[in-house]
């Protein structure tokens, strides 16, 4: 495979794009903090939901979902399906609390929810351990992703392929803040989206692969093609869809799918310009992410299983690559090294525009964390404007640079997927009840997450170099979330609440309501200093079934897509029906909340 001119043309071209947009922007978004990390709070719906789904279309994410149709075949992909679950939730009940507290991460949170020094404790070193180290893993990840696809395509080492994207990724960043971010993720989810459908065509049409037809009757592909695993077989059941659907969706935290939003999901409705605004990006980004975007991937995966059906073949193509990074997530790189001249070169451009939107995002978000929840909290408080973005910027190439060390160590992206589900295990009740719960207190959530970082620790570093039994991945996740959650929830009843002007104030500007704030209600009308207004109400049931209507129009829409793939006409036809239905019963009912 060799690039011609045209490929290096889109390639080039991409990159040029990218620096002037940052260069475009660069005056503006040095202007002050709430512009670099925010964007100014004024950010239209569509523009974030599609930045949204641009982050999360990174580049390990067709590696990750290869490696998983290849291993478990197409219904693996219940792992992160199941949490559709958490991100409707998020939609109708999280979005519009988020954009009434009005903070600038959604670590600056814990002291408008807390109070006392472990509230101030809690965000500075949260700040450092999600801003740096978890930051720094994921961005590894995709890195990891990067260095695999260059190394197929362009027989690049890991670390010409690392100081080539991250140099230019990293200007982009630090030039543009979160502005500049949105507009190129604009672009860089189209781009990608085109690369990706030309892949799947591409993959179908090779002699190896003979068309749709004969992709779904191959021998290798024929056993992968089902969208529910075997109910018959209690080992991929349970931990590919029971405990995805029962336990994980709610249990657990991760990067993009953290229950009751967070992280750069936040960030981005925390930059919309309303309530309505936050909501209806959330929206388009789950719609997107789980209902589109997954079967041309999925189609590239199959058809990777009638051309490389094994590693040794996989090894035999590509003897150059280092055996230590050959796993199943290296066949998505390795088919599109099939692609024609002028598509290559879009491929290429979409991976990279892949890569660099998910970074540029994760090094903003990142440095946010650092600027706002540490440097200006805690080490210098009168920081100027100007001062925040300069540490802002350099914070940014430092992460990138303990990002690229942290890739050269990792060999597959499911292996780095399965630590983070593993580390943030138990934790994810907790985002969603501290909302709607006054007891819940700082204490609470550094329990929680101090023992599931203890546990993810001894399970996969300590209890394998003990000669114990090797536990299966959902063995770890159940003891994971078990223990976290009995710990942090004992801790919660046997510590103090934060105080009550703190709850009260919070009341007042994020307007939870719902019976777990009874108490502090009741106590402040006492104290004639009321928190509720008349008439106020709770809209979280209707947030809920809003989220089940959700849930069964994405899943339908799902569904549906894969049975005409598949040409399950009939099948299709009713999934198409209930996906219509479902979702025009969910604009009704949307219309019923509290939304401004």
């Amino acid at each position: 495979m060799v690039l011609q001119a045209i490929d290096w043309a889109f390639i080039i071209g991409f990159f040029v794009f990218s620096l002037i947009v940052g260069l475009a922007v660069t005056k503006r978004a040095g202007s002050s903090a709430t512009e670099f990390f925010l964007s100014g709070r004024n950010m239209p719906w569509w523009l974030l939901g599609v930045s949204m789904v641009a982050t999360t279309f990174s580049t390990d994410t067709p590696n990750l979902v290869t490696d998983i149709v290849r291993q478990n075949g197409v219904a693996g992909n219940w792992v992160w399906w199941a949490f559709l679950l958490t991100a409707m939730l998020t939609v109708f009940v999280y979005a519009k609390l988020w954009r009434r507290s009005q903070v600038v991460t959604d670590l600056e949170f814990y002291e408008l929810r807390y109070s006392g020094k472990p509230a101030a404790f809690l965000r500075g070193f949260r700040a450092l351990y999600l801003g740096i180290f978890f930051n720094v893993l994921i961005m590894a990840t995709v890195s990891l992703a990067i260095i695999k696809i260059a190394g197929v395509m362009l027989k690049l080492t890991p670390l010409q392929t690392l100081l080539i994207a991250c140099v230019v990724t990293t200007l982009y960043s630090t030039l543009g803040g979160l502005r500049g971010v949105l507009i190129t993720d604009f672009f860089q989810f189209g781009i990608a989206m085109i690369g990706s459908v030309g892949a799947a065509i591409v993959a179908l049409r090779l002699p190896q692969v003979g068309g749709l037809g004969s992709l779904l009757t191959n021998e290798n592909v024929a056993g992968k093609l089902s969208l529910l695993p075997d109910f018959n077989n209690f080992e991929i059941l349970v931990p590919l869809f029971i405990l995805p659907l029962a336990v994980q969706w709610w249990s657990v935290w991760y990067p993009g799918a953290e229950p009751g939003g967070g992280g750069y999901i936040a960030q981005r409705m925390l930059s919309a310009r309303s309530e309505k605004h936050a909501v209806g990006a959330t929206f388009l980004f789950t719609a997107t992410h789980y209902a589109l975007r997954p079967w041309p991937w999925i189609i590239v995966a199959l058809c990777s299983l009638a051309v490389f059906p094994n590693l040794e073949s996989l090894q035999a193509a590509f003897p150059h690559v280092d055996p230590s990074v050959m796993r199943h997530d290296l066949a998505y790189p390795a088919m599109l090294t099939f692609l024609p001249a002028g598509l290559l070169g879009l491929v290429v451009a979409s991976l990279i525009a892949a890569f660099m939107s998910t970074i540029s995002t994760h090094l903003n978000w990142g440095s946010s964390y650092i600027v706002n929840d540490f440097y200006k909290r805690f080490l210098n408080p009168e920081a100027s404007e100007k001062q925040q973005v300069r540490v802002g910027r350099i914070s940014t190439v430092v992460l990138m640079l303990l990002a690229c060390a942290l890739a050269l160590l990792l060999s597959n992206a499911l292996q780095a997927f399965n630590i983070l589900l593993q580390v943030g295990a138990g934790t994810g009740l907790i985002f969603i009840l501290r909302w709607f719960w006054w007891r819940i207190n700082p204490y609470s959530e550094l329990t929680a997450m101090v023992v599931s970082f203890l546990i993810a620790l001894y399970l996969q570093a300590i209890h394998p170099r003990l000669g114990l039994p090797i536990l299966a991945n959902h063995i770890q996740l159940l003891l994971g979330v078990g223990i976290t959650t009995v710990c942090w929830v004992a801790v919660t009843l046997l510590t103090k609440p934060s105080d009550a002007p703190t709850l009260r104030s919070f009341y007042r500007l994020v307007k939870p309501g719902g019976p777990g704030w009874e108490k502090v209600i009741a106590a402040a009308a006492l104290d004639n200093d009321p928190v509720e207004e008349p008439g106020q109400g709770w809209d979280v049931p209707a947030g809920v079934v809003c989220m089940a209507l959700g849930c069964l129009a994405i899943y339908s829409a799902l569904f549906a897509i894969g049975s005409w793939i598949y040409g399950r006409s009939s099948l299709a036809a009713v999934l198409t029906a209930i996906a219509v239905v479902s979702m025009y019963t969910l604009v009704i009912a949307w219309k019923k909340l509290r939304i401004f």
